[in-house]
């Protein structure tokens, strides 16, 4: 009877946070506000969480594109920001927050972006070619003027006394090993 008892009880508390929008409260007195409470794929969105013991913490959910860093704020309150999944489809999402012992859930309700918020995305969320970052160790090349079309004359002359002198070393060995053979 007491697994039963559990499963109901389970079951109750998984429908109540599913019927709360976004004001779900834990034990202690602690909440989160969600800000717009229905954004759009692609919105940003702001979090509150209060009933936190500790000056940081962290939420997540399946509706964010990375999970939301939570730092102390005004008011013994924890506040955070992240951005809604561009390819999130409309409807409730789990929010799940920690921050120290405490663990809460709130339910966030994407909307479908027909006036809910101006933040619709104008690109796609992830790279669609490659990144122009630079070339690496060779990035200080991006500064050379290239509008030259050969060497200078200094370039020329110290080529030509580079060639010189191996010129001159290689006819001296040459020379050295043709007097001892002989």
């Amino acid at each position: 009877m007491g697994s039963l008892r559990l499963t109901l009880s389970t079951g109750a508390l998984v429908l109540a946070a599913a019927l709360t929008p976004v004001g779900a409260h834990a034990a202690d007195g602690g909440g989160v506000q969600v800000s717009p409470s229905s954004p759009a794929p692609g919105g940003d969105i702001t979090l509150r969480v209060t009933g936190c013991a500790g000056r940081t913490g962290a939420a997540a959910s399946d509706a964010f594109v990375s999970d939301a860093r939570l730092t102390a704020a005004e008011g013994g309150t924890l506040g955070g920001e992240t951005k809604v999944r561009s390819t999130a489809h409309p409807g409730p999402y789990d929010v799940r927050i920690t921050c120290g012992d405490t663990s809460l859930t709130s339910v966030l309700t994407v909307g479908t972006g027909g006036g809910h918020s101006a933040a619709t995305p104008a690109a796609p969320a992830s790279p669609t070619a490659p990144v122009r970052a630079g070339g690496g160790g060779t990035a200080h090349l991006a500064a050379v003027r290239t509008g030259s079309t050969g060497p200078g004359v200094a370039q020329t002359v110290t080529g030509l006394l580079l060639a010189a002198g191996a010129a001159v070393v290689v006819a001296a060995r040459g020379a050295r090993r043709s007097r001892r053979a002989g």
